[in-house]
């Protein structure tokens, strides 16, 4: 059995090499057709330069976890690249409508790209373009890539470059939004409690002024001296301590919670003060979002479009197709020539 299919895939490999070779003519003007038509058409077509930039997204993203904060796991550290997720960020922001709309503008790409200000569906066009000539991918290293191609290689480096700035910019804008309202929510209850601990230190003072300044000992103290002068029968000296006494447990209470409450008000501001300068700090200052590995620089050769890929394509397809449609013309005369000799015979029986 084995030995039949040997032979027969022999046969047919025998009989594919003569039928190449029955029509080597024409398959050889075809074949060298399609590399003169190809050649000269990927002459038509106009040449685009590749400029890239190669970044690393960064690992901390608020400034003061990075570099106020004490009890954010002893602090991120703010060289240190990004993983997965900071990458996968970093290609989020960059396929936004944000940076897509300043590189359009920027650049005036409707002009650059050829596209009609008046067409019905110009923005259509013009991000089919954008998508065709600016792409974005995650590298095996979980760096970044932005390849720009354009037909002019100063201009391909300077949207590539821009983009790269642009990133900083628009992340740092997302985030500002939300840290500044943090920061505005953390302000109004900094600046209550400040208020607040303000207006329990007058309260104190004046208690002060009346004579309490430290209601425990003050009150000891009296008290042990109202028993010293008892026991003299010292009427002048106890009427003053009886006075004082009663001045305490008037507003002996009063100083004690107020004490008591300022003290923990205190202790609160501490905590409230960090946090207040950890929020003003994200809402008012900037890091960049990326570490740059390579900038875009200017192209010296085109690398779009590769002739020599397009013409061997273009041979290999007109080839391959030739000899399809001359297995089926062949098959077809055949058929219809057993078919001829089938009723010949019959007639001539």
């Amino acid at each position: 059995m084995a030995n039949i299919d040997e032979k027969q895939a022999n046969f047919n490999t025998t009989n594919f090499l003569f039928f190449l070779y029955k029509w080597r003519k024409p398959l050889i003007i075809i074949a060298l057709i399609a590399a003169v038509v190809s050649g000269g058409l990927s002459f038509l077509i106009t040449p685009k330069y590749k400029s890239a930039v190669v970044l690393f997204p960064t690992s901390s993203n608020a400034i003061s976890k990075a570099l106020l904060a004490d009890n954010f796991g002893g602090k991120a550290d703010i060289m240190e690249f990004g993983e997965e997720a900071q990458t996968e960020q970093l290609l989020q922001i960059l396929n936004s409508n944000e940076i897509r709309s300043r590189v359009i503008k920027k650049f005036d790409l409707m002009h650059h790209y050829d596209i009609d200000p008046e067409s019905r569906y110009k923005m259509t066009k013009m991000y089919d373009e954008y998508s065709n000539n600016i792409t974005y991918k995650r590298t095996e290293f979980m760096a970044v890539e932005i390849t720009v191609l354009d037909k002019e290689p100063q201009m391909a480096a300077d949207i590539a470059n821009y983009i790269s700035d642009q990133l900083d910019s628009v992340k740092n804008k997302m985030q500002k939004e939300r840290a500044f309202k943090a920061f505005k929510i953390v302000e109004t209850e900094y600046k209550k409690l400040v208020t607040d601990i303000r207006t329990m230190e007058d309260s104190l003072t004046v208690l002060r002024k009346l004579g309490i300044n430290d209601y425990e000992t003050q009150s000891e103290a009296y008290n042990t001296q109202l028993a010293l002068e008892l026991s003299k029968n010292n009427k002048p000296a106890i009427q003053a301590i009886e006075e004082k006494l009663k001045l305490l447990g008037e507003y002996g209470s009063a100083y004690v919670s107020l004490r008591d409450e300022l003290e923990l008000e205190k202790k609160q501001l501490s905590v409230i003060k960090a946090k207040y300068d950890e929020a003003k700090v994200d809402a008012q200052e900037e890091l960049p979002a990326k570490f740059v590995v390579d900038k875009a620089y200017k192209a010296e050769r085109k690398s779009y479009p590769v002739r020599w890929i397009i013409v061997v394509v273009s041979v290999l397809s007109a080839f391959l197709l030739s000899i399809l449609t001359l297995i089926i013309i062949e098959n077809f005369s055949k058929k219809k020539f057993m078919t001829l000799n089938k009723q010949n015979m019959k007639e001539s029986s």
